[in-house]
């Protein structure tokens, strides 16, 4: 009696086909519900953030989203102040945009001379990117605001060079895809890697 059957190169071409669809089917999985790959176009979230960053963005860090829906579908937290989060342009749906929540629903925020308040107090923010004299009035100074209930308030680490919500307002929470989460490659070409920025946390 044989030890084994012989397979015609049909039956190995579909074994290679269940396999591949297999594989195929588990990567859209891990990136609809787990870890999706963002690149950094902009140098609105400098020095956090530099052109050519590849990062991993932790998909069900707030809410679980059906794909293809904007919507949430089911709420596994809440954004906290500080975190990067990724979420589409508010006024082009189609576009992603990345920036960091300074405020969560009840936070009362002002900015004077470019200095953010939450809550009547100074925000400690050692990553914000202060370089221009301050002198914008729409960029560098608002009056109080409080956040809504499942809004966010953000911002641009580079303050100087970010359109956020200084100017086209709140970002709706059950919109947000995920949380930045680490810097998984940093390249702006095949020769010029920023090694030393592969693997950086996203705090």
């Amino acid at each position: 009696m044989p030890d084994a059957m012989y397979e015609t190169p049909l039956h190995t071409i579909l074994g290679y086909v269940r396999i591949f669809l297999a594989a195929l089917c588990i990567a859209v999985l891990i990136r609809t519900f787990i870890l999706q790959p963002f690149v950094i176009p902009s140098e609105s979230m400098l020095n956090t953030l530099q052109t050519g960053d590849r990062i991993f963005v932790l998909k069900f860090s707030y809410g679980i989203h059906l794909p293809f829906i904007e919507k949430e579908i089911v709420s596994t937290g809440e954004p906290r102040v500080g975190d990067i989060i990724v979420f589409p342009f508010p006024q082009k749906k189609e576009d992603d945009y990345i920036k960091r929540v300074v405020g969560v629903p009840g936070d009362t925020l002002e900015m004077r001379n470019k200095r953010l308040f939450r809550n009547g107090v100074p925000a400690d923010e050692p990553y914000a990117v202060l370089k221009d004299p301050a002198g914008n009035p729409h960029r560098d100074n608002f009056r109080p605001l409080t956040v809504p209930p499942g809004k966010v308030f953000v911002l641009g680490d580079n303050r100087d060079n970010s359109l956020d919500s200084r100017y086209w307002g709140f970002v709706d929470k059950d919109t947000v895809q995920g949380k930045a989460v680490i810097i998984y490659w940093s390249s702006t070409d095949f020769i010029n890697i920023a090694w030393s920025r592969i693997g950086t946390m996203l705090r």
